[in-house]
């Protein structure tokens, strides 16, 4: 057998090899999302344990410095993470408790501020409408109503979800102190089940890189939004907005869903707005300072602090964003940004699959071939 043909006959294998691989890769693929969806009780608090877990990694680590054991100091690591998260929610739910239940008494001050608006928006359909008939045939459509049916209980509501919701509450917690006690020798088990020394060191490097990316990201972007919410409550407390660190509680939790928290937020509190004052210019001012501050916080804050190692691409955002809000709701919109930078880090370290260059017949779907190729060019250069 000749050298030629030993040589495609490789090409044919590895060719064989990367079709199998993609295959089953695209299978994969379009099973996950559906897989995940339907088995959301399980995979929902698992990942965001996950993720939470992860965030924690560098305070265990900086406990276990200090010469605390893995136990106590993954125990203390949760017992703060919790202490932090009830009080967000003790600051948040308990005062949206008593907005809901005064909603339906607060309808004719919403009606009567938006008064104004409603009429100045009917003239202009009137007029609009009335252009159109002169200047085409035949009467304009009529707008068409749809009825809203009232929302169900929210008692009959907790009570059938409280059993499931405390079941993965508590799931999450053991996933969460589990991992961080583990975490050590895991990552130490992991390095040196590997084969050789090259490949332990990439393994450090990428769970390093995820470890970093992530905590670095999600401490950040919390203490970004702990001081917009901050911001919020102040200055709606300056204006007499009632329950202002509700606001800012509501504000700082939805803007861990970048472009559309803000936007819900800004609507939450013009609807607030419209519950408590009288004039509709007013009532439209807590919105107002809302986005007045995103607008510094987004554009001047989040870069100087991130930097250019964690900016992604707009559109993989709004991809991460509406793909995990699809598979998990309002929960897979807060983790849909955490999710990308992991994905983002291990992929950068393992490589990008070259689907061109295996539908096109030139080179596999490893990025470390073409590190072959580019090493055995180098090679022929100084030969020659």
């Amino acid at each position: 057998m000749t050298a030629a043909e030993q040589q495609e006959i490789d090409r044919r294998r590895d060719r064989l090899l990367a079709s199998i691989a993609l295959s089953s890769g695209i299978g994969l693929t379009l099973a996950l999302p559906f897989a995940l969806r339907a088995g959301a009780e399980f995979f929902l608090p698992l990942t965001a344990a996950l993720v939470i877990a992860i965030a924690l990694v560098p305070l265990l680590e900086w406990m276990e410095r200090r010469g605390l054991p893995s136990g106590l100091a993954a125990l203390i690591a949760v017992i703060g993470f919790l202490v932090v998260a009830n009080t967000a929610l003790v600051l948040i739910i308990v005062p949206a408790t008593d907005w809901f239940s005064a909603l339906p008494q607060r309808l004719p001050q919403i009606q009567a501020n938006l008064a104004p608006l409603i009429d100045f928006y009917a003239n202009l359909q009137r007029f609009v409408d009335e252009t159109v008939q002169m200047l085409a045939s035949g009467p304009v459509a009529a707008a068409q109503t749809a009825a809203v049916d009232a929302p169900r209980s929210l008692l009959q509501f907790a009570a059938t979800s409280a059993p499931s919701a405390i079941i993965q509450m508590v799931f999450a917690l053991l996933i969460i102190y589990f991992f961080l006690a583990g975490w050590t020798k895991l990552r130490r088990r992991t390095i040196n089940s590997r084969g050789s020394f090259d490949g332990a060191m990439a393994v450090a490097r990428v769970i390093q890189n995820v470890v970093d990316a992530t905590s670095a990201y999600v401490i950040t972007i919390a203490t970004i939004n702990l001081c917009l919410g901050l911001a919020v409550a102040v200055a709606l407390w300056l204006i007499g907005m009632p329950s202002p660190l509700m606001w800012g509680g509501i504000v700082a939790l939805l803007n861990f869903v970048p472009y559309f928290g803000p936007m819900l937020a800004a609507v939450l509190l013009a609807l607030g707005g419209l519950m408590v004052f009288d004039d509709v210019w007013v009532a439209l001012t807590p919105a107002a300072l809302q986005v007045g501050f995103h607008l510094v916080e987004a554009n001047v804050v989040t870069p100087m602090l991130l930097g250019r190692r964690l900016t992604m691409n707009p559109l993989l955002i709004l991809v991460s964003l509406a793909f995990w809000g699809w598979v998990w709701g309002t929960p897979g919109a807060l983790l849909g940004v955490p999710l990308l930078i992991i994905i983002q880090t291990v992929v950068s370290a393992a490589g990008m699959p070259d689907i061109a260059g295996f539908l096109f017949e030139q080179g596999t779907l490893t990025v470390a071939r073409r590190k072959e190729n580019a090493d055995k060019d180098e090679t022929d250069v100084a030969d020659g």
